[in-house]
């Protein structure tokens, strides 16, 4: 018969880039790239006065903080 040895501890890295956000861990990269493509959105709303513009800019700039802040982040922890 075989067993798993399932344990209900996480591994988390010991690092100061998570932020609590109503008791979940959240990474520090994920807020900042909501954040940026926030900013963004409105920005380009506001510039452009078209929506395809504004949608299509906050994603691709939200993708990109996301990912090079995620690395980022992994290689300094």
């Amino acid at each position: 018969m075989t067993t798993a040895d399932i344990s209900t501890r996480e591994s988390r890295p010991s690092s100061d880039h998570f932020v609590d956000l109503a008791g979940t861990r959240w990474p520090l990269y994920k807020i900042e790239a909501l954040a940026v493509g926030f900013v963004l959105f409105v920005v380009a709303g506001a510039v452009t006065q078209s929506m395809q513009v504004a949608v299509l800019t906050a994603a691709t700039a939200a993708v990109i903080t996301w990912w090079a802040r995620r690395v980022y982040y992994s290689r300094t922890t």
